[in-house]
């Protein structure tokens, strides 16, 4: 797994990308192929904000977080993270189960 860290009007100091990179690995349990992670730290007034887009293959996952302090904000983000990725297996996996020419509901 890639994960890029930037900020945005921040400088993002080793412990804070670290923190992210821990946080963003229980994503790779998920899937075997590999992902490619973007990630941007801001501070938005009063919050601190955290976004991040994931690459599969062939799809881009989304998802932004803001919290009192950077490292809620990061906490917030890997769970909506983590709801998203399993949503998206949960997706590919009901396609191959399904025959061919019936909706699954």
């Amino acid at each position: 797994m890639r994960i890029e860290t930037y900020g945005q009007s921040m400088e993002v100091t080793p412990a804070l990308r670290d923190y992210v990179e821990t946080k963003l690995r229980r994503l790779e349990r998920h899937f075997d192929q590999p992902l490619e992670c973007r990630t941007q730290l801001g501070f938005s007034k009063p919050d601190y904000v955290a976004e991040a887009t994931i690459t599969l293959s062939g799809r881009t996952l989304h998802a932004d977080a803001g919290a009192q302090t950077m490292y809620a904000a990061i906490d917030i983000l890997a769970d909506k993270l983590d709801r998203l990725v399993l949503k998206h297996k949960r997706k590919l996996l009901d396609r191959q189960r399904s025959p061919r020419g019936e909706s699954a509901d």
